[in-house]
């Protein structure tokens, strides 16, 4: 498979260079040459595989042309080796836990896939350079990615977190790691954190010194296999015969989860439509609205995994649907909610269902009630377990949600991050001193 970038001035990569490279040389997201359809006879009998057997299938459309066939199974099936089960909320509406890996969030699939898979590749070509992953997170990214590479030979991690930004929780799923794992607390945003990962692939001096890749939803190998969720959704929910008229509602920040289902969609999933829930930051939502992509600096929020006021996959989106507003407003549509509406969708859920939802799950939700018809199914991705934002839920909810052990495992250990200020000469000087003092 060949990939191009939505800028279209950079040349023709194939996977390796790709996954390598991260971003495009002339600034785009890389992009499959082909989206391929999968067979009716697939979607027939999907409700009889498992996650890793749909899973498999899915990944060979995509890197099957890469990567040797048992190689990518074993990646797979070991990226895999946990339960992304559907849960019934209410009527009509159902959650896609996707909090059941190691660090708690939907995140842990794509990290653990991009890190067998350029493992892979490192050792397949016999790289001998250290492959340095750049991670910018506004709060899961960081601890997926972080424990995804924990000790993989050949790869350093460097986590960019913004300061006082990120829960509690959050922060010691990457900071207390050691080994191949660098935090770095910028003094800044979400935004500020990713600016400087972008402009660092940019910079010919450190990628002459240095082999850069990103592990952010920028990079094929972390969004693409996102996809696997989505086919796993809608053979639960065929097991169940509730496949007919499915919306999926997908909390939004930087756009590589929902991009991914609509990969998915093209594909031939068939999802009725998509429904893109946004907080405060809801530059996409207007968009929709509007028909004009204003990107600024995004606010903080309590769903701060979706704090992005430049959302870097829209890109792909727009790509995609070859730019057209009609085409992406008949896909997706749109909703926005504040810290306020989201308080109370946990409160109400809770009340009324016993279930606990996370701030972006609520806002997945709401969207939902909000804009689910009554001959429609719809899914909401729970894209973290609520304790996760344990101090936030607990005030919403008067009450004391229980920590699984193994977030309490990391709340032992001690922090140890590089403070740094949004700064990209003080980020570059860091890079190229830590190289060299390794």
């Amino acid at each position: 498979m060949k990939y191009y970038s939505t800028n279209k001035e950079a040349p023709i990569a194939s996977l390796h260079e790709a996954v390598v490279k991260g971003l495009a040389s002339d600034k785009g997201l890389y992009m499959p040459a082909e989206i391929k359809k999968l067979p009716d006879t697939f979607f027939e009998h999907i409700d009889k595989f498992t996650f890793q057997e749909i899973a498999f299938e899915v990944a060979k459309a995509f890197f099957g042309e890469d990567v040797e066939e048992n190689a990518l199974k074993g990646i797979v099936y070991d990226t895999l080796a946990f339960d992304c089960p559907v849960v019934p909320v209410e009527k009509n509406i159902y959650a896609l836990e996707l909090f059941h890996g190691p660090t708690l969030a939907f995140k842990d699939v794509g990290a653990r896939f991009m890190a067998r898979l350029l493992s892979y590749f490192i050792h397949k070509d016999d790289i001998k350079e250290e492959v340095n992953v750049l991670v910018a997170t506004s709060g899961d990214t960081g601890s997926a990615v972080a424990n995804g590479f924990l000790g993989v030979k050949g790869i350093h991690v460097y986590v960019l977190y913004p300061k006082g930004k990120v829960s509690k929780i959050q922060e010691s799923q990457f900071t207390t790691l050691g080994q191949n794992i660098t935090a770095i607390e910028v003094n800044g945003t979400f935004d500020d954190c990713q600016a400087l990962v972008k402009n660092a692939f940019m910079d010919k001096e450190l990628n002459h010194v240095m082999k850069l890749t990103s592990a952010n939803s920028i990079n094929v190998a972390r969004f693409l296999p996102q996809a696997f969720y989505y086919f796993y959704a809608y053979a639960q929910l065929k097991t169940l015969n509730l496949h007919n008229n499915v919306v999926i509602c997908v909390p939004s920040g930087n756009f590589g989860n929902i991009t991914a289902g609509l990969f998915a969609q093209q594909m031939g999933l068939p999802i009725k439509r998509f429904i893109a829930a946004n907080n405060a930051n809801n530059i996409f939502y207007k968009y929709l609205e509007t028909g004009i992509y204003s990107p600024k600096p995004s606010v903080q929020t309590i769903a701060n995994a979706m704090d992005v006021g430049n959302p870097s996959n829209f890109a792909r989106i727009l790509d995609l649907y070859h730019g057209s507003h009609a085409e992406i407003s008949n896909r997706i549509s749109g909703a926005t909610y504040t810290d306020e509406q989201i308080k109370n969708a946990i409160k109400e859920c809770f009340r009324n269902n016993h279930y606990v939802l996370d701030p972006h799950g609520a806002c997945g939700y709401q969207a939902l009630k909000d804009g689910l018809s009554e001959s429609e199914v719809g899914v909401f991705l729970e894209t973290a377990h609520p304790a996760k934002f344990k101090q936030t839920v607990d005030k919403i909810l008067d009450t004391e949600i229980g920590i699984p052990q193994k977030l309490a495992d990391f709340m032992k250990g001690k922090k140890s991050a590089v403070e740094l200020a949004a700064d990209f000469n003080s980020f570059k000087a860091f890079l190229l001193q830590n190289k060299n003092a390794r």
